[in-house]
């Protein structure tokens, strides 16, 4: 990176130390974990949009509805996350080589020969002359919809039992009054809820945190490759060779998600302050108590 780097076999001691964490593998390293953040802030609201589609259609009076509802939950909560975060990417991306070979390849030649899924090069996705960018951001895209998948099912889990939380009395009341099911779960229900369904989904948070070194199983250049491909031992004919430091990038790693938990949890306990407020919850009966005189 800098201009006294170009010979490191000239240098030593600290000099040498400031290079090698300046150089280029190590910027994609550091680079990696904002991958990861990026990775939570797209997956969090779609696992959330995917939780109240599946708690809402569970919920619905519309029979067919009401099955796909409890099959997506039951289906993805019972089969391994690991089977879920391969097949999605995977059942994804021949879909979409398969939609693009109808279009740019020859239609009577099949994609499946033998046990082998083929198409021309110019379905391929992304395409072999793409920049390497591209690759990572297609390989992130199919990464994000695995775990809103599968992070999606467990949010409509908790989000299906925070609803049934809601007293039935208060739903009752604004049926009486003439609300339309849409307003009473706009105005009452969604509102109500979220006292009874914080606990679940900062747990589920957290989980989602954990779960995201397994980006390494679908070919995303994470923090976990990074440590693994810096970490092990350089001998001589590297830049900078050294003897084997993972446990060195590991704890690196563990510190930055034990930071990450650390503040999320403080988030979840604002939340839940300011959702408890006025609830006929235990944590919004302590609220009232505290500001008694």
């Amino acid at each position: 990176m800098f201009a006294s780097c170009s010979d490191p076999a000239a240098l030593n001691g600290l000099a040498w130390l400031m290079c090698y964490l300046t150089s280029g593998k190590h910027l994609l390293f550091y680079a990696s974990f904002g991958t990861v953040i990026l990775l939570l802030v797209v997956t969090a609201p779609l696992a959330l949009l995917f939780g109240f589609g599946g708690a809402l259609a569970a919920r619905s009076r519309i029979t067919p509805l009401r099955w796909f509802g409890r099959i997506y939950t039951a289906m993805v909560r019972g089969v391994s996350d690991i089977v879920f975060f391969l097949f999605v990417p995977i059942a994804m991306d021949q879909g979409l080589e398969w939609l693009r070979s109808r279009v740019f390849c020859d239609p009577s030649v099949p994609v499946r020969q033998g046990n082998e899924f083929v198409v021309c090069a110019a379905a391929k996705l992304p395409l072999a002359t793409a920049p390497q960018w591209v690759h990572q951001a297609y390989g992130l895209s199919l990464a994000v919809a695995a775990f809103a998948v599968v992070f999606g099912a467990f949010a409509a889990n908790v989000l299906h039992g925070a609803m049934t939380a809601v007293p039935r009395a208060q739903l009752e009341t604004a049926e009486a009054y003439g609300m339309t099911d849409r307003q009473i779960a706009r105005r009452i229900l969604i509102p109500q809820m979220w006292t009874f369904a914080l606990p679940g989904l900062s747990n589920l948070w957290m989980i989602l945190i954990k779960a995201t070194p397994l980006l390494f199983l679908l070919g995303v250049e994470d923090i976990v490759y990074w440590a693994r491909e810096l970490g092990g031992s350089k001998i001589s004919t590297y830049a900078y060779p050294h003897p084997d430091w993972r446990l060195w990038y590991f704890l690196a790693i563990l510190a930055f998600y034990l930071a990450l938990t650390w503040l999320s949890q403080r988030v979840f306990d604002r939340l839940t302050t300011r959702f408890s407020r006025g609830q006929a919850t235990a944590a919004g009966e302590a609220l009232r108590y505290q500001v008694a005189p």
